[in-house]
């Protein structure tokens, strides 16, 4: 599978757009805010929060960072305003990070203020390992002015578990906790799936004992397995800690967690740049094309 899974991403550029489009319609909810409302009133009525992303990254230019906030800020108010169940997650590249980090952190604090006042949450999307320690800073910095931000880390570096005992020590810490999706080599990321999961619930169980809230981002039965048992250990009630999944992605098994009575938060990414976002997130994981594929001949099973 691991060979058809490379075709896949390597043949997409070559693959007419209005066929990607159908592919990725099943976990990019559209191209405009309202087609992300929708999608989240939807995930809403099986019980389902949502965290709404804003597609687009590596930016070029200041005025592109700009927008991008101008953006982020009308999706929460347009969260507001609709009123449904969702946060909103951000990638620091797309607001500045690399380009000038000063004025990254203005727009993000432009950003949490409007999160603040319409009384929601934002947390920092993580990126590849060049952007890694700048994000826990930043975040480690505007948590102690702001209590509604958040951050992803990555089980699959070899650092991880070293990081959330680094913020635990410096506070209340909201974090998600994923494998990790970008290509990084050995000496920093581990490379076999069993020690991904291994230090997966390695860093969860150090973060329930320091008393993080964690959203469980993985679709991975021995992991969810796994987080039921820790759960279950560390005696949390279902507020203190969620399940996260990708749209479009084992939807059966959302409502199984669902119907447990866990918390389970839906990732609802859109925007004009999701044929872009299509084909990069298959070229940094080509594993990503298999559940796409799988998806689309099992109904999301």
């Amino acid at each position: 599978m691991n060979i058809l899974n490379k075709l896949i991403a390597a043949t997409l550029p070559l693959v007419p757009k209005s066929i990607v489009r159908k592919v990725s319609a099943r976990y990019i909810a559209g191209a405009v805010l309202g087609d992300a409302i929708r999608v989240v009133r939807v995930l809403n009525a099986e019980g389902a929060m949502a965290t709404v992303d804003v597609l687009g990254e590596y930016i070029k230019s200041l005025d592109e960072a700009k927008e991008n906030t101008r953006y982020s800020i009308e999706v929460l108010n347009g969260i507001q305003q609709e009123q449904v169940t969702s946060n909103l997650s951000i990638k620091l590249t797309s607001l500045g990070l690399g380009l000038d980090n000063a004025a990254c952190e203005r727009n993000v604090r432009r950003i949490l203020d409007t999160a603040r006042a319409t009384n929601n949450f934002v947390r920092f999307d993580m990126e590849d390992s060049h952007y890694t320690s700048l994000t826990i800073d930043l975040y480690a910095k505007l948590r102690k002015e702001y209590d509604n931000v958040g951050v992803v880390l990555q089980a699959y570096l070899r650092r991880t578990e070293a990081d959330i005992k680094n913020l635990l020590a410096g506070g209340k810490t909201n974090i998600r906790l994923c494998k990790g999706i970008y290509i990084e080599p050995e000496a920093i990321a581990f490379q076999d799936r069993k020690e991904v999961q291994d230090n997966f619930l390695r860093c969860l169980e150090v973060a329930f004992v320091g008393g993080a809230y964690v959203g469980i981002a993985t679709h991975d039965d021995v992991l969810i397995n796994g987080a039921r048992s820790l759960v279950s250990q560390c005696g949390l009630a279902p507020a203190q800690y969620e399940f996260q999944m990708l749209l479009g992605v084992r939807d059966q098994k959302r409502r199984e967690l669902l119907r447990e009575g866990h918390r389970l938060r839906v990732y609802v990414p859109f925007g004009a740049d999701w044929y872009g976002y299509s084909v990069r997130r298959l070229k940094e994981n080509p594993a990503i094309a298999g559940h796409i594929v799988k998806a689309l001949f099992t109904g999301g099973k």
